[in-house]
C-alpha cells in the first residue's frame, strides 16, 4: 500500500467516491424521466436523441484521456477538473433556451463527466490492496444499482413539483461537497516531472471515435454520410496510431495495451457488453410481444440483470479467498454465457421465470467479468499506468455498448423487414 493509502482517509474518501459517482450515474434516468417536459417546453424534437447522444459521445471519448492525464498529473487535480466542468455543463444545462444549446450544454457536461470513473477506479487501485477491493466495489456497484430505481423517481418528483431545470441544478450541491472532499481527504504523491502531454494524438483519437460512434448510433444517415464518417475514423486513426509511436507521452501507449492480460480483459469487457446491451433492448420486448406477458412481467425479467450483476460484485471478495482472483474471472466468463443459454432455449411457450433465471446469471456473470478484469488488470501495472489501464477496460465496455446496440438493431430490423416481407408475399398469395 502507497504512502498516499496511508495519509488518505480512505472511508471518507470512498464515501465521497461513491457521492461523486451518484452524481454522474443517476444523469442519464433523470434526465429521460423528464425529457417530456423539456421538449414540450423548448421544442425541437428531432434533438432529442442527441440530448443523451451527446453526453455518452463526450463521456466515452474522453475517458482515455483522462486516464493518461491522471498517470503524468495526479489523480486528485484531474478529478477535480472534470467534476468543475461537469458543474458547468450541469448549469448551462438549467439555462437552455433551445434543445441545440441543451446539446451542445450536454456535449459539456460529458466532457466533464469522462474524467469520474476511470479516476475514481484508479483512485480504489491506488487505496487498497487487491484483496480489499472486491468488497469496496461491492459498495460503488451498490451506487448504479440505487441511481437505476432513484433516477427515474427523481425525476418525476423534481419535474412536477419544481422545474425541470433542477434535474440539472441538483448536481452542483453534490459536486462541489464532493471536490471538498476530495481537497480535504484525498493525499497522493506524484513525482513532478516535466511532462509533454500529447495535444495531436488526443485531437485525432477524439476525432476518430466520435466518428465511429456517430456512424454507429446514425444508421439511418445516407451512404454517403456514413461512407464518409467511416473514412473519417480510418484516416484519423490511421494517423493516430502513427502519431503514438512517436509521441513521447502517448494517450494510448501500444505497448500496454497490446499486453496479454490487458487485451484478452479488454476483449472480454468488449464482448460482454455487446451482450448485455443486447439482453436490454431485446428481452423486454421478447417477453411482451412473443411471450405475451405484461410490462411488468417484462421489467421482472430484467430487474434480475440488476440484482446479478452489484450481488456478484459484493460477493466478489470471497470468490478471491476461495478460488483465487483469475480463476474468478474464468467463473464469471462461464456464467456468462451459461446464462446466454436459458435465453437461446426460450420459446413462445416458455414461463418467464427462464428468462429471469438467464437474465439473473448474465448479469452475476457480467458483474464477475467487470470487476475482476479491473483489479487484475491494475494489479499488472505500476502507478504510473494504472489511470490508462483502468481507462482501457471502461472505454472497452463503452464501446462494447455502443457495438452490441447498433448489431442489435440491424438485426431487428432485418427481422422485421423479413417479417414484412413474408407478410405481404403471403397476403398476394391469398389474393
Amino acid at each position: 500500500m502507497s504512502n498516499a493509502a496511508h495519509r488518505s482517509n480512505r472511508v471518507l474518501v470512498v464515501a465521497t467516491i461513491m457521492f461523486a459517482t451518484f452524481m454522474v450515474a443517476i444523469e442519464a434516468t433523470i434526465v429521460a424521466t423528464a425529457m417530456p417536459r423539456i421538449v414540450g417546453q423548448l421544442g425541437g424534437f428531432s434533438y432529442y436523441s442527441w440530448v443523451f447522444s451527446a453526453f455518452l459521445l463526450a463521456q466515452s471519448t474522453t475517458t482515455v484521456i483522462y486516464g493518461k492525464l491522471s498517470d503524468i498529473f495526479g489523480r486528485k487535480p484531474v478529478l477535480i477538473g472534470g467534476i468543475l466542468i461537469f458543474l458547468l455543463g450541469s448549469l448551462l444545462c438549467g439555462l437552455a433556451w433551445s434543445m441545440m444549446s441543451l446539446v451542445l450544454f450536454r456535449l459539456l457536461q460529458g466532457l466533464g463527466a469522462g474524467a469520474i470513473q476511470p479516476v475514481t477506479m484508479t483512485i480504489i487501485g491506488d487505496l487498497f490492496k487487491l484483496e480489499e477491493r472486491g468488497r469496496v466495489q461491492g459498495a460503488m456497484a451498490t451506487v448504479w444499482a440505487t441511481s437505476a430505481v432513484v433516477g427515474p423517481l427523481a425525476g418525476g418528483i423534481i419535474v412536477d413539483n419544481i422545474s425541470w431545470a433542477w434535474i440539472f441544478w441538483i448536481n452542483l450541491p453534490i459536486g462541489i461537497l464532493s471536490i471538498i472532499a476530495f481537497m480535504i481527504f484525498l493525499k497522493e504523491e506524484v513525482a513532478h516531472k516535466q511532462a509533454k502531454i500529447d495535444y495531436l494524438g488526443s485531437v485525432l483519437f477524439s476525432i476518430s471515435i466520435v466518428a465511429l460512434l456517430v456512424m454507429l448510433t446514425e444508421t439511418d444517415a445516407s451512404a454517403w454520410i456514413l461512407l464518409s464518417l467511416f473514412a473519417v475514423f480510418i484516416i484519423a486513426g490511421l494517423l493516430f496510431l502513427a502519431q503514438e509511436k512517436r509521441a513521447p507521452e502517448p494517450i494510448i501507449s501500444i505497448p500496454l495495451w497490446s499486453r496479454r492480460l490487458i487485451a484478452t480483459s479488454n476483449a472480454a469487457t468488449l464482448l460482454a457488453g455487446m451482450a448485455l446491451i443486447g439482453l436490454s433492448t431485446i428481452l423486454p420486448i421478447y417477453v411482451q410481444g412473443v411471450l405475451g406477458r405484461s410490462p411488468i412481467v417484462a421489467g421482472f425479467t430484467l430487474t434480475m440483470l440488476v440484482v446479478g450483476w452489484p450481488l456478484a460484485v459484493m460477493l466478489s471478495s470471497r470468490f478471491y479467498k476461495a478460488f483465487g482472483i483469475r480463476r474468478t474471472l474464468r467463473v464469471g466468463s462461464l456464467l456468462f454465457p451459461f446464462g446466454a443459454c436459458f435465453l437461446l432455449f426460450l420459446t413462445p411457450e416458455s414461463s418467464p421465470a427462464l428468462a429471469g433465471a438467464g437474465s439473473f446469471f448474465m448479469g452475476f456473470g457480467m458483474g464477475l467479468i467487470s470487476l475482476t478484469s479491473i483489479v487484475l488488470v491494475q494489479d499488472s501495472v505500476e502507478w504510473s499506468m494504472r489511470g490508462s489501464a483502468t481507462a482501457s477496460i471502461i472505454f472497452a465496455r463503452s464501446l462494447g455498448n455502443t457495438l452490441g446496440a447498433t448489431v442489435l438493431g440491424a438485426i431487428l430490423n432485418a427481422g422485421i423487414n423479413h417479417y414484412a416481407g413474408g407478410e405481404a408475399a403471403a397476403g398476394c398469395t391469398r389474393r
